[in-house]
This record gives C-alpha cells, structure tokens and sequence, in this order.
C-alpha cells in the first residue's frame, strides 16, 4: 500500500510516499528555518502563508520522486493535530481536496504518534509493545506504546517540553533560533560540571517541569552580565545538555524499570540530541535492553513519519471524512 502523506504542523512543508509503513519511497521537506530565525522563533501565520505557497510544488516533487503518478496513490494521509492551527489546516485542506478529487481514503495522522512511527522506517523489525520516551519542541512524554495505535501515557512536562526549554536557554545564551542544536554542538567543548543548575521538584515519579531549570540559565547569565563577569557559554552549554540529560533519561529509566519494559525507544525532534542518543545507548547496552533510535534526518518533523503512521491507522479503520478538521490540541492517546 502506497500512501501520500502530507506536514504542516509547524515551519515545514513536507511530503513523502511511504509503501506499508515501512519503505520509504520519497521524502521533501521544504523549511522555512532561515526566514523565521529573524524573529526569534516561529511566526504562526508566516508558517501559514509559506505552506501555502510551497505545498503544492512539495507534493509534485514527492509523488515524481516516487516514480509514479498520483492516480497510483492508495490513500492520502496528513498531520491534522496537534500543531499550529493555521499550518496544521493548510495541510488538512489540501490533503481532503485531493483524496477528494482522486477518490482515495483519507488518513488523518496525530503528528506525534508519527514522531513514535520513525522508529518503524528506521527499525523494520521494531513492533510494539514497547515503552517510548517523545521528546521534541512541544512535547516531552513517556508512553507505552501497546500497539501500532493505542498509547497509554506514563508521565508528561507539566510546562516547558525539552526542546522548548533547548532554545529558549540557547537564546539566552545568543544563539540564533534554533538554539537547541547550537547548544548541543557547542556543548561538547564545554565541562558539564562548571554551572550547578536545579533539578526541578515534581510531585509525580515520571512528569517532568523545565521552566525552573531554563530560567535558572536565564537568571545566572543575567545576574554575571549585571556584575560585569562572563558567562562560559560552552561549559554553561554543556552543563546544561547534562541536566536536561539526566532529568529525561532518569525519569524514563525508573518508568522503564517498574513497568519491566526491556525494548525501549526515542522519538521527537530531541531525540537528535548527542547527550541523550549517548545516555541512552550506554544504560541500554547496560542493562541489557534493546534499545531503538530514530535515523537523524527522521528525529525532525517530516512526511514520512507521518505516512508510515498512516499505514497502521488505517489497518485500524481509522479514517476520516470531508468533515475532517484540523486541532491545536490532542492527546496523544485520542482518536479522531
């Protein structure tokens, strides 16, 4: 099964053909990073404008790169929440025009269950039941993923998501938006030890909380610029990764550890980080447990994820009609 898969959640223009979940076939991402980095972080109804301007261009060039012509399309699936809304209905709007016009299903896709499902491209051999820890610019969870279509949540941020928490304290640090990746390239030249950050206090053994420890960077670099001192911005990056680090995979460990989880997985967008991919091979090979990381050109928002999503979605009956409408907000373990 051939599926075209469309996402516009947020600053990307992307589509892909994926064959039975597992194949990519093609994948075009047209970012708007360059254009947005002026202002400090993602402009909503710029994002919107830009999707409209590219989709069309991007959706040819993926169906030409798959060698074939979209009547050989078996279904059209696209990211219809959560995102911001104005991009997310760009996508839903052209995606529901043309299953229309084509006669084809049409599959709508929760854009983080598609970031769980790069897994899937990277690893053909990966199947659930296994245990998840998402973590990307909006979100930071940890979910057990019971099968290709249900997910049952362990814990969640209670404000900032990792990656959120990345840029904000790289701008901090003057890094251009976004920092996050700055921060971690950086950081390696830096000793994580130099700067003691917090360990946010949360009343739940498996949430997390990010905004104490991004405003603790926030006020140690304010605080030396107003006593005339410098901040170490590699070791203050450094020390930082480390943190971040050890909040994420400490929670996600004991999860894994009291579930008797034994194949776990990263997903999201943080998931390209060196601090985490590290932490997490070294406790793995450990502890002996199988451990699976997203290919790094899949841990960002595109297509394919989406499309190989879409094909379980719809081995599950999980369709939608021309009164599909795209959402801000959604559980991860809702339906549409």
């Amino acid at each position: 099964m051939r599926i075209l898969s469309i996402e516009s959640s947020c600053d990307e223009t992307a589509a892909a053909v994926v064959e039975d979940g597992r194949k990519v076939l093609s994948s075009v991402v047209y970012t708007q990073i360059e254009e947005h980095r002026k202002y400090g972080g993602v402009v909503p109804e710029i994002a919107s404008r830009r999707h409209v301007e590219h989709m069309v261009d991007v959706v040819e060039e993926a169906i030409r790169q798959a060698s074939m012509t979209k009547e050989e399309l078996d279904a059209i699936a696209v990211t219809a929440a959560p995102g911001l809304i104005g991009a997310v209905l760009v996508g839903v709007n052209f995606a529901k025009g043309l299953a229309l016009s084509l006669g084809k299903p049409l599959i709508p896709v929760h854009h983080i269950r598609g970031h769980v499902a790069a897994n899937y491209l990277t690893h053909p051999e990966l199947t659930p039941p296994f245990l998840c820890l998402i973590v990307s610019g909006g979100h930071s969870h940890i979910a057990q993923v019971l099968d290709y279509t249900h997910y049952h949540i362990i814990g969640r941020t209670r404000d900032d998501a990792a990656g959120e928490a990345f840029d904000k304290a790289a701008r901090c640090l003057g890094f251009p938006y976004p920092g996050g990746v700055e921060l971690d390239r950086i950081s390696h030249e830096g000793d994580p030890h130099r700067y003691q950050l917090p360990t946010p206090k949360i009343d739940t053994p498996y949430d997390f909380s990010f905004s104490g420890l991004k405003t603790a960077v926030v006020n140690m670099t304010h605080n030396a610029q107003q006593k005339g001192e410098t901040i170490d911005v590699k070791d203050m990056a450094a020390s930082f990764c480390c943190k971040v680090t050890d909040i994420l995979w400490g929670r996600f460990e004991k999860a894994a550890e009291v579930l008797g989880a034994t194949s776990v997985a990263l997903a999201g967008g943080v998931s390209a980080n060196s601090w985490l991919r590290a932490r997490a091979q070294e406790r793995c090979a450990q502890k002996g447990w199988k451990l699976y990381l997203p290919e790094l050109k899949l841990c960002g928002d595109n297509a394919a994820m989406i499309g190989s999503q879409a094909y379980y979605e719809f081995q599950a009956g999980n369709l939608a009609g021309m009164d599909l409408n795209g959402r801000p907000y959604m559980e991860l373990d809702d339906h549409f």
